[in-house]
């Protein structure tokens, strides 16, 4: 079950989109449990100019199978242009945590009584 956990790592520009993303990936069931981080600074370079700015960081706990969905769900709410999307797998934890990450992002099913 640990291969099948993935530390999911994304950088937000304030605490209020980070905190809105962080709510859509935990509703839909993309990920068990997001991390928002304080605030930090990033140095990098993006269309050749070295640029520095405040960015929020979230730690999103997911499993393998899950990763799809948190992606696209990233992509889609994410207001950069190319947001930093980087997935880590999990090698050792604890394997009754672990197995709640995989709980909390199974599809729910809907059943309809009759």
């Amino acid at each position: 079950m640990m291969n099948d956990i993935l530390l999911v790592l994304t950088n937000l520009p304030d605490a209020v989109s980070a905190q809105k993303l962080a709510c859509q990936i935990i509703e839909s069931r993309a990920a068990a449990c997001v991390n928002q981080l304080p605030a930090c600074i990033s140095t990098y370079r993006w269309n050749d100019k070295i640029e520095t700015t405040c960015e929020v960081p979230l730690l999103i706990k997911t499993s393998k199978d899950s990763y799809p969905r948190l992606e696209a769900l990233i992509r889609a709410a994410h207001p950069y242009e190319l947001p930093e999307i980087i997935a880590v797998p999990v090698t050792a934890g604890l394997p009754a945590y672990l197995d709640w990450v995989n709980q909390e992002t199974l599809p729910q099913t809907i059943t309809c009584k009759d």
